[in-house]
């Protein structure tokens, strides 16, 4: 089978390598989708951004948003069948821990993640524990599938935190992939939303996908036209998915009075204002970061009831010969989410 790898630094190989065998309580899954992320480009960069990473990397596929069908079973399994339709949750945990009995994996001591701690889904064939399929809705088809769990569970867990419906007025700041996101998952809770983002090209998209309001903070005070737009209140919530200082300073300036601020992009340090920004407002900032296991049903019936269409956030599709071709494409920020797929 064909498998990326990242050698080195900002070097991608497509390699050929045996077919897993799944152990007691795997399944292997025959790919049928994989989208790339930002935290792929973490590693293509040398960058680590958890523990488990080491001088080892270099031999393990990355991909963590994935679904494929099930193509063999291991000893034991019984949650799954041969010919399902699976989506999988990126998170391994060691079972029994009070957060991996919630369904929070991601909350784990253990935590370790797919494409990182082991051989990802940028490949044709991959091996899982059958606790990390997730069956997918008969309609719902593999792109969608892909996006469903890091984009559409992460900006669903964050629309719902934050309360949305539509009496709300949510502010997403960043319009990449995972904003993108946001905007579907918002306008499929009813909310108004006000899209922010320094470029023009992804203020468009953001038009496309249901934003009300675009605001370019390049062009004009962003949280000044937020408090205008909302009767000088400011937005009930935003949800953050551009790293850094100033987005999240931008959010936390921009919501109301016991607004509610989602985080989930990630930043190693910000400098922020508790006193007027937290103490005399009583904003309340929620970290976002992935999604309980047990909501996927939920999530995925949300995504195809509400005919959310996460596929318009995918600009590129290529096949896994084409990895070497994907990987510089994607880290350049012209595209939005670049999926590999399989016929």
């Amino acid at each position: 089978m064909l498998a990326a790898k990242i050698p080195k630094t900002n070097t991608i190989k497509v390699v050929e390598e045996e077919i897993p065998v799944p152990k007691k309580g795997e399944v292997l899954i025959k790919m049928k989708a994989s989208a790339l992320c930002r935290s792929d480009l973490h590693r293509y960069h040398g960058v680590a951004i958890f523990d488990e990473e080491d001088e080892k990397s270099a031999n393990i596929t990355p991909g963590h948003e994935p679904c494929g069908i099930v193509e063999e079973l291991g000893e034991g399994v019984t949650k799954v069948k041969k010919g399902d339709r699976v989506a999988i949750y990126l998170g391994l945990g060691c079972g029994t821990c009070p957060e991996c009995l919630h369904g929070d994996v991601m909350l784990c001591k253990d935590f370790a993640c797919i494409g990182f701690a082991v051989n990802g889904a940028h490949a044709d064939y991959m091996v899982i524990p059958e606790d990390n399929c997730l069956l997918m809705p008969e309609s719902m088809d593999y792109i969608t599938g892909a996006l469903a769990t890091d984009v559409g569970g992460t900006l669903y867990t964050a629309c719902r935190k934050v309360g949305l419906n539509g009496t709300k007025t949510v502010v997403i700041i960043g319009c990449g992939p995972m904003g993108s996101g946001g905007i579907l998952m918002a306008k499929g809770f009813g909310a108004r939303v006000i899209a922010i983002d320094t470029d023009e090209k992804r203020l468009d998209m953001a038009k496309e996908l249901g934003a009300d309001y675009r605001i370019n903070p390049l062009k004009e005070d962003g949280t000044a036209k937020v408090k205008e737009l909302t009767r000088g209140l400011g937005a009930d919530a935003a949800i953050v998915t551009a790293g850094g200082n100033i987005p999240l300073n931008s959010a936390l300036n921009c919501v109301r009075a016991k607004g509610q601020v989602a985080l989930i992009a990630e930043s190693n340090e910000a400098v922020i204002d508790p006193s007027n920004q937290f103490v005399r407002t009583l904003v309340e900032l929620k970290g976002c970061w992935y999604f309980n296991r047990g909501d996927w049903e939920e999530i995925a019936n949300f995504i195809v009831d509400r005919n959310i269409e996460l596929k318009k956030i995918s600009s590129h599709t290529y096949p896994i010969e084409k990895a070497e071709e994907a990987f510089p494409l994607f880290d350049s920020g012209a595209t939005q989410k670049v999926v590999f797929v399989w016929e």
